[in-house]
């Protein structure tokens, strides 16, 4: 059999023509990527190498159980890549990790005295990347800062008009614009900044942008970030030829979509194996865009052996039983797909998703049954939204069955057809961007329905999530393939463990232990999972079913005997049956472990 169960494991660019400040680029674009982007200066000597800090800053709001707050960019990545093979001296950090603390983004920047800072802004983390570019101009008079990303690209006029700190934007695909800045910048105190294309910068009379130039042609030839830097984001391409109104998508990458070669993608993930890591976020807005390559990817992960675990991105019209088969034998235990909204016309007239729900089900059903979970995103609040297209939504949850839900409040972001569409009658401008506020909700401008509403239709739709999941757990159907069992008995065991112990063990989701032990159990009916096994031992041990308990445990070390949660699982139960010494035995080879250390401790203090 291929592949194994694992172990534990954006908004986008406007159209540039006749924009305030806009400048026709008079310079020509190099004509070979790989000649500007493998680190040839356009300088004929070597000038000083610049030290290069590239920053995801703080959001405005805190982020508690916000998986993306930790993770940085992948673009500064691939930005201080290339920065890299040019010779320059570059740092990468994640700064949300510091929101609390001014003293240590003071420390960066005193002991790394950066040349050049550069910060990705999104509009939820543009008052905490001004805040930080105050702070440089306090602290390095000298230093250059320059914003890019999705929030560069369609507020540059914005930011570089209202806030001195701010010295240059990028905009779109920042790989070759920050070269060629850094290279202008290491020349000399009066930089030419007129011949780079993607770059906004401030004139005696007000911003200018030289618009940008043309994509990157051939991804690979970009330096390869996994080389230089440890982390679990990966992409096999760029942007998306879908025309959601709501992303920015379609404009930051100008409406095309390129790829990476999958024999790079896969060198990409190995390199962080090797480094540890072994879990990902495919991060493509439609990673099965491409079938043929996707299915590639699959084969290269199976081929080189690579014990991974990994969460992706698609359209509910871009994927198929064959695939979702492939993709979970690689890894694959995630796949969120955007639904949006039960209203037809919600979903494809307001929102131009442009899939029919039969796609929808048809996603979900096979996905699932391939032992991956589905998870759905839906929006409500949109225009038109009412009682009536809320309980169309409610009815597509139910036919569907989603093992994960996220909902959301409809977002105008700067760069989308929706807000071109809504701002003009709700009266944004640019001092709507200088209120300390994160995003702009539809639902706080709109009279009607209003926010209060509003925000209770999203309220509805999860409560009814939450109290319909252990159903939907229950009535889950997987295709009968044997090579699939392993698989299908991991989804089983996880998403008992998330009911009974993690995310989903929460008082509004019903008969969660009961829910749990029949998932456990289903997929100890599959094969002999690990993860199920001690499911059902803790399960039962936390409700004082000791003898139970131990006896699932003594069949789980038969198929997994070295398995430490395991072992330490059943030691707790000798522990509380005063049989220490057996209770030692099975957690000594686990002493390093801090759970192993506490059970060896308890035990030493009643052996003596």
């Amino acid at each position: 059999m291929r592949g194994r169960p694992p172990g534990p494991g954006p908004q986008r660019r406007q159209t540039h023509e006749g924009l305030p400040g806009t400048r026709h680029h008079q310079g020509h674009p190099p004509a070979d990527d790989r000649a500007l982007l493998q680190g040839r200066s356009r300088f004929s000597r070597r000038l000083k190498a610049m030290r290069v800090l590239l920053a995801y800053p703080p959001c405005l709001h805190p982020r508690v159980n916000d998986p993306d707050a930790g993770v940085v960019p992948m673009g500064l990545y691939s930005i201080g890549a290339v920065l890299l093979k040019a010779g320059h001296e570059v740092r990468v950090e994640n700064l949300n990790s510091s929101r609390d603390n001014v003293q240590a983004i003071g420390s960066l920047l005193r002991d790394f005295s950066p040349d050049l800072v550069g910060l990705s802004v999104l509009n939820a983390n543009r008052w905490g990347a001004v805040a930080v570019c105050r702070m440089v101009r306090a602290l390095l008079p000298g230093c250059k800062t320059v914003f890019g990303g999705v929030g560069a690209t369609f507020l540059w006029h914005f930011f570089l008009d209202h806030f001195p700190e701010i010295d240059f934007a990028v905009l779109g695909e920042g790989e070759q614009t920050m070269l060629l800045l850094v290279q202008a910048l290491e020349a000399g105190k009066n930089p030419d900044l007129d011949d780079i294309p993607g770059l906004a910068f401030r004139t005696d009379s007000g911003p200018s942008l030289i618009p940008p130039g043309p994509l990157i042609r051939d991804l690979d030839s970009l330096p390869d970030p996994s080389r230089h830097f440890a982390f679990q984001h990966l992409a096999l391409s760029r942007g998306c030829p879908g025309r959601c109104t709501f992303c920015g998508s379609p404009r930051f990458w100008q409406g095309r979509v390129r790829f990476h070669s999958p024999s790079r993608f896969v060198d990409q993930m190995e390199n962080q194996v090797g480094r540890g890591i072994r879990f990902f976020y495919v991060s493509d807005d439609t990673f099965t865009l491409d079938r043929n390559r996707a299915l590639a990817v699959c084969r290269e992960i199976l081929d080189r052996d690579l014990d991974v675990t990994w969460f992706a991105i698609s359209r509910v019209d871009r994927v198929d039983p064959e695939l979702l088969a492939w993709m979970r034998r690689a890894g694959c235990i995630q796949i969120s797909y955007g639904v949006e909204s039960g209203s037809d016309f919600i979903r494809n007239e307001v929102l131009g998703k442009g899939v029919s729900r039969q796609d929808i089900v048809n996603a979900f059903v096979w996905t699932q049954a391939s032992g991956i979970l589905a998870r759905a995103y839906f929006i409500y609040g949109s225009p038109g939204e009412t009682e009536a297209t809320i309980e169309e939504s409610i009815d597509l949850i139910r036919d569907i069955k989603p093992l994960g839900l996220i909902t959301y409040s409809l977002h105008l972001y700067p760069g989308t057809d929706l807000f071109d569409r809504l701002a003009p009658a709700h009266g944004l401008t640019d001092q709507t961007w200088l209120t300390p506020v994160e995003d702009i909700l539809l639902a706080q401008l709109a009279p009607e329905p209003g926010e209060k509403t509003v925000l209770t239709w999203g309220r509805k739709l999860r409560r009814v999530w939450h109290s319909e999941l252990p159903d939907f757990a229950r009535a889950l159907e997987f295709a009968p393939d044997d090579e699939l069992r392993p698989f299908q008995a991991d989804l089983c065991s996880r998403l008992g463990l998330t009911l009974a112990f993690g995310d989903l063990a929460r008082e509004d989701i019903p008969d969660r232990e009961d829910t749990a032990e029949y998932l456990f159990s289903r997929a100890l009916d599959l094969c002999p999972d690990r993860r199920a096994f001690l499911g059902l031992g803790m399960l039962w041990q936390r409700s004082g079913r000791t003898e139970e308990s131990m006896k699932i445990l003594d069949r789980g070390l038969t198929f997994h005997d070295q398995d430490m949660d395991l072992c330490l699982c059943q030691a707790v139960n000798l522990l509380g049956l005063g049989r220490n010494a057996e209770a030692a035995i099975l957690a000594e080879p686990f002493a390093d472990s801090p759970r192993g250390t506490e059970i060896l401790k308890a035990c030493r203090r009643t052996l003596g």
